[in-house]
């Protein structure tokens, strides 16, 4: 069986938010996608007081300048399809209160069908993390885990209570429910974050930054999946973040996924062939100039997708 494919929805600054997103999200469901995805990044600081990732000189990539919110972006692309999940790839977890979050999360679930995919994660931003003034930094992944409860909590059966060091749920019904148990898929990007991700959530959602580094992490959670006594499979999304060019990518090393449709597709051969992931979201909103570009794209990368056997 073919491995899934989904797609990024467009919120940059060279889109019409209202009017390409629902447009995308429909072409995309009628192109086969299976999946539409969106992201998070709420500033972009001028100039950088830290580099991409934290790591010191790397800068910012212009696609960072404007980013629609997550949530209203997958709002516009529930209303405009029927058959797609809608996933975020990845929330900043910690740059939102908790029970909020969880209320919007099981809201749009409810109203899309059972439709939402929740992939968190903690960030790397101090400015994010500053101007979101919900918890330090420093305290990101203990927020995480108070999180991942809350939603627990709020998308359990009523009365819903929880007491935690942010979030104090006196006894209430809380809804709407979710149409379905909503799945939560972390990064294992260090120890820390790969056993949180074996021991609390539904799945994985690596970036492919080759095959053989995801097959050697798919075997990590394995290994350590065995070690603690998990027995419930590990749902895998991999984000393939693509850098499209018209032509051919010529340079000495291309990195993953940069380049035309062929060395895309090559590359998703080579990561799917990994055995080491369900599905692969191809991230193309960021490298094309508009909507029409974006869904020609993503039509000519789904369709040799499937002609290679992908």
């Amino acid at each position: 069986m073919a491995i899934r494919l989904g797609l990024s929805l467009p919120q940059g600054r060279q889109y019409d938010i209202g009017r390409d997103v629902p447009a995308v999200a429909r072409a995309a469901e009628d192109i086969g996608y299976e999946s539409l995805w969106v992201f998070e990044r709420i500033l972009y600081p001028e100039p950088a007081t830290q580099g991409l990732y934290g790591i010191p000189g790397l800068p910012w990539p212009d696609s960072y300048r404007s980013v629609a919110d997550p949530l209203i972006t997958l709002t516009l692309a529930a209303a405009a399809t029927e058959r797609a999940r809608i996933g975020t790839s990845v929330l900043v977890a910690p740059l939102h209160v908790p029970f909020q979050l969880a209320r919007s999360l099981a809201t749009l679930d409810a109203a899309s069908g059972g439709r939402v995919v929740a992939g968190l994660g903690t960030g790397w931003s101090h400015d994010e993390y500053a101007a979101a003034s919900v918890a330090p930094f420093e305290r990101r992944g203990k927020v995480l885990d108070e999180l991942i409860d809350v939603c627990h909590a709020v998308w359990g059966p009523d009365p819903v209570a929880y007491e935690g060091e942010l979030t104090t749920i006196a006894p209430s019904e809380v809804g709407p429910k979710p149409a379905r148990p909503i799945p939560i898929l972390l990064p294992a990007n260090s120890p820390r974050a790969l056993r949180r991700l074996v021991d609390r959530a539904d799945g994985w959602m690596p970036v492919g930054t080759g095959a053989e580094q995801l097959a050697e992490q798919a075997q990590n959670i394995k290994e350590l999946a065995a070690e603690r006594g998990r027995t419930r499979p590990v749902q895998s999304v991999m984000r393939a973040n693509a850098r499209y060019t018209p032509t051919a990518y010529e340079g000495d090393r291309r990195a993953p996924f940069r380049g035309n449709v062929a060395q895309i597709v090559e590359d998703l051969e080579a990561h799917a062939s990994t055995g080491a992931v369900d599905e692969i979201l191809v991230e193309l909103a960021g490298s094309t100039r508009d909507a029409a570009e974006l869904t020609d794209v993503a039509a000519e990368v789904y369709e040799a997708a499937r002609a290679a056997g992908v």
